[in-house]
């Protein structure tokens, strides 16, 4: 079975020292795609490399807004260079979230709508990161250009009702194998209502790991902190696959139609 993850950051540097390792998993387990985030100016080559090296890395460039207060003056300029580089990509990580200590709601909206508006004028894919900020960023995508093949909303943690709404915009929703926790029922409820073409699954490794139980890849950094290992994009199939009601197979090759109709 292919398995694609719409998501993720292979060029963490906390899976620097296990790549060697994590990469021929990927490739045993079957993973034909991976959208891997940049998520700052500083980390856009390694996310490069990466997509160089593998051609079955989808490179996505963007500022996440955890740190939109470290951008350069040229930001905007090497964001572009990026995507001319990379004509597959996508634009993200980007996005709005007022979970993080100290966040700038004003800054954090000038920079999405920035990206927002280049990935719109090139119709480039857009990855969405949202907390707590759900109905900011349903007024931002209500008021600006999108491009037309859509937006993923990754780790979609929204209500069932702003998840029609995105959808009518041109939403697609990633599930992740951390929403199998037992607190994140009503994630899995969403996730049952979700239109079968909106649908795609990732991982988010490094972060966002599945509950111990569950978790066949157990990874730590060297501090001994937990780290999510891509190859539980696996377990997030698996899961998902029940939670619906459906056939692990019919469930990849509809999450390979989206796929492609997204990102390409």
């Amino acid at each position: 079975m292919n398995l694609i993850d719409a998501h993720n950051h292979l060029q963490d540097p906390r899976l620097a020292r296990r790549r060697k390792e994590i990469l021929p998993e990927l490739e045993r387990l079957g993973v034909t795609r991976a959208v891997v985030n940049g998520t700052r100016e500083g980390d856009w080559p390694a996310v490069a490399a990466l997509a160089a090296k593998h051609s079955w890395v989808l490179p996505s460039f963007g500022l996440h807004p955890w740190y939109v207060a470290e951008r350069t003056t040229g930001w905007e300029g090497a964001l572009l260079e990026q995507l001319a580089a990379h004509p597959a990509a996508g634009v993200g990580e980007v996005g709005l979230d007022r979970w993080i200590e100290g966040h700038d709601d004003a800054m954090q909206a000038e920079v999405f709508t920035a990206q927002l508006a280049v990935a719109a004028e090139l119709n480039r894919p857009v990855t969405i990161h949202c907390l707590r900020a759900w109905g900011a960023l349903a007024e931002i995508l209500r008021k600006h250009p999108l491009p037309s093949r859509g937006f993923l909303i990754h780790a979609y943690g929204g209500s069932l009702e702003m998840m029609r709404e995105f959808a009518a915009l041109g939403g697609y929703f990633s599930f992740n194998a951390y929403f199998l926790h037992e607190r994140k029922e009503a994630q899995r409820d969403v996730f049952r209502e979700i239109p079968d073409d909106r649908l795609l699954i990732e991982t988010d490794a490094p972060s966002m790991a599945p509950p111990d139980e569950l978790n066949s890849h157990p990874l730590r950094d060297t501090a001994g902190e937990p780290l999510n290992h891509p190859a539980n994009i696996e377990l997030a199939y698996r899961a998902l696959a029940e939670i619906r009601g459906v056939s692990g197979e019919d469930l990849a090759h509809q999450v390979a139609r989206n796929f492609g109709t997204l990102f390409g």
